[in-house]
């Protein structure tokens, strides 16, 4: 079933991460061969794009750098199911800025980015300022699509069924709710289709929501509705939850009454093809695509992803735009922050080298996903791979997953790792 990732192992993985960008921060890589300051905007202050702002600085200070982010505050994701199962308060998930700026010289503005005109170079703000750019680089994140189910829409999410698939007030609703239901209430949650963001967070959220109901609501279930037949990390989520919380969890797939016919959001119903079934807390997933400003970048192929070329990671769409993170179709690779990470680490490489006239060298990638189970209960996955004038491909050499066979110490293990990487990716990105 996999191996189970050894200290060594992880601490390799997560160094390689952190280091991906490492030869170009010490290289003193010359900017534009004319001596012009070179100036690139990135797009999304998130785990792709302050990555980026803040490695083109290290590799190049004389480069002119602007991140747009619309947050003061960025809560990540990552961990954000620890916020609503109750074991970490929203304060641990919250990244500011003020390094990038301090410490890096990255200009930082607070806005929307709007409209892109890829022939002038420039690209529009909501609050009316214009900013030109050689280069430019989205990592927007996603989008969601509203009308996929029936009765859904951005109000509902807002108010009644939440989908806490971006960090912040929804998590904070969805934490709310699930504070605010009566023992013997069940949670439902909607899973979405493929491809979206963080494959295994559904599923770790209701284990560590089943670990809360547990405590505080042991009447009560959770119910997953999942249009899937399968989900990544299946095998070792199901035996954790044998484990941990036995018949509190019911994973229903899309063949076996998984796929959502409609909702009602007054009612707190979901409908199947077996009948309807009513939560106390229903959590949303909807379908997803690339953030807005893809779209009116015209950056997107059919399905509403950003096709890119998978050496340099720019756009198929539109030449000198860049777009990485979960917004890009990048090979095999998983919409993760780690992923993110490491794709703009070796973006923020090839771009200083483009600027002063070289080839760039050829980064690997990496990705790396830990899955909270419980207290002191974590499994995981990482993968590494080749970036060719061919694509990205697995190494599949490289692919470690927990063993199905691995003792409660290294499950122990793997939970304090997943702690590890979270403050080493985080003050990697924005400190």
């Amino acid at each position: 079933m996999g191996k189970t990732i050894s200290r060594r192992t992880f601490n390799r993985l997560l160094l390689s991460g952190l280091a991906a960008g490492s030869s170009m921060m010490m290289s003193g890589l010359p900017v534009m061969a004319s001596g012009a300051k070179a100036r690139v905007v990135v797009i999304g202050g998130g785990f792709g794009g302050a990555t980026v702002a803040k490695y083109l600085k290290i590799g190049d200070p004389s480069l002119a750098v602007t991140l747009v982010e619309p947050k003061t505050v960025f809560h990540t994701c990552p961990m954000s199911n620890s916020v609503i199962g109750g074991l970490r308060p929203m304060s641990f998930i919250a990244q500011r800025y003020d390094a990038l700026r301090k410490q890096y010289g990255v200009e930082v503005v607070h806005d929307y980015a709007m409209t892109v005109d890829p022939v002038k170079k420039a690209v529009k703000l909501k609050g009316g300022q214009s900013l030109d750019y050689d280069r430019f680089v989205l990592s927007p994140g996603v989008d969601f699509i509203w009308d996929s189910i029936e009765g859904y829409s951005r109000e509902a999410a807002e108010s009644t069924m939440p989908h806490a698939y971006e960090a912040g007030p929804q998590t904070e609703l969805l934490r709310g709710q699930l504070l605010a239901m009566k023992d013997g209430e069940n949670v439902i949650i909607v899973a979405p289709k493929n491809p979206f963001r963080c494959p295994a967070a559904p599923y770790e959220r209701a284990s560590l929501i089943a670990n809360y109901l547990k405590q505080h609501k042991p009447k009560s279930k959770i119910i997953i509705l999942d249009d899937k037949e399968v989900f990544t990390k299946q095998d070792l989520f199901m035996l954790g939850w044998d484990r941990l919380y036995p018949g509190m969890i019911e994973w229903r797939s899309g063949s076996f009454g998984g796929h959502v016919e409609s909702l009602d959001p007054a009612a707190m119903t979901v409908a199947t093809e077996f009948g309807d079934e009513k939560g106390g807390v229903i959590n949303v997933i909807p379908p997803q695509k690339a953030g807005h400003i893809a779209f009116a970048a015209g950056l997107v192929d059919n399905v509403g992803w950003c096709p890119v070329d998978e050496v340099s990671f720019e756009s198929l769409k539109q030449p000198g735009i860049h777009v990485i993170g979960d917004a890009a179709l990048v090979g095999p690779m998983p919409k993760s922050g780690v992923s993110a990470n490491s794709q703009a680490k070796v973006l923020a490489a090839t771009l200083i080298e483009s600027f002063g006239g070289k080839a760039a060298e050829t980064l690997d990638l990496s990705s790396l996903c830990y899955s909270l189970i419980g207290p002191g209960y974590a499994v995981s996955v990482a993968g590494a791979y080749s970036r060719r004038a061919k694509g990205i491909t697995e190494k599949p050499e490289a692919v470690h997953l927990t063993s199905m066979e691995a003792t409660s110490k290294q499950l122990a293990e793997e939970a304090v790792q997943s702690d590890q990487w979270y403050h080493a990716i985080t003050h990697d990105i924005w400190h």
